[in-house]
């Protein structure tokens, strides 16, 4: 374990008012920030989408099988940095969210897949973004079928064992 990373993530989440007994009781693994990330698209928005390497050449393949299939697939979010978790989790604080509403939809900074430049949330065209429905889509239906063939795997199923709500769209890259 990255004793550094454990102290400013610690420091971090206290500061935040995020218990670090919730974070050991649901025994959340300590995500490092990727150091070598290359662009792999832009958001409506301008923001750069960003993964590392190995991730990115498996999603543009992975990308590039769905278009065959007649599969859209697009991504809504990808690498983040530590800095941009503790401004989420800030803004849902001024927005009177409790520490339990926050950690049912957001990793505390220190602990969020986004940081590895491995994770990205999904979408698809006619599909609202980050909803459950999602799952109902052409694309999460392909994704089931062959995301694992480009090394994406579905990170928060229902019932997950770190407690966060079921993410249809959340998908990680793990080397094989």
């Amino acid at each position: 374990m990255n004793s550094a990373l454990q102290a400013r993530a610690d420091a971090a989440n206290a500061k935040l008012g995020i218990p670090a007994a919730i974070i050991r009781r649901r025994k959340l693994p300590l995500c490092a920030e990727a150091e070598k990330l290359v662009v792999v698209g832009i958001g409506p928005r301008g923001r750069k989408h960003r993964l590392t390497p190995a991730a990115a050449t498996a999603w543009n393949k992975m990308k590039a099988a769905a278009r065959k299939d007649g599969i859209g697939l697009k991504i809504v979010s990808a690498f983040r940095s530590f800095e941009h978790q503790v401004e989420i989790i800030r803004r849902k604080i001024a927005e009177r969210q409790s520490v339990r509403q926050i950690l049912a939809f957001s990793a505390p900074p220190g602990y969020s897949e986004h940081h590895t430049g491995c994770a990205v949330d999904i979408g698809t065209e006619g599909c609202d973004e980050l909803e459950e429905i999602f799952e109902q889509s052409p694309a999460f239906a392909w994704l089931v079928r062959n995301a694992s063939r480009y090394g994406y795997y579905l990170s928060y199923p229902r019932r997950n064992p770190y407690g966060y709500r079921y993410e249809p769209w959340h998908w990680m890259y793990r080397k094989r």
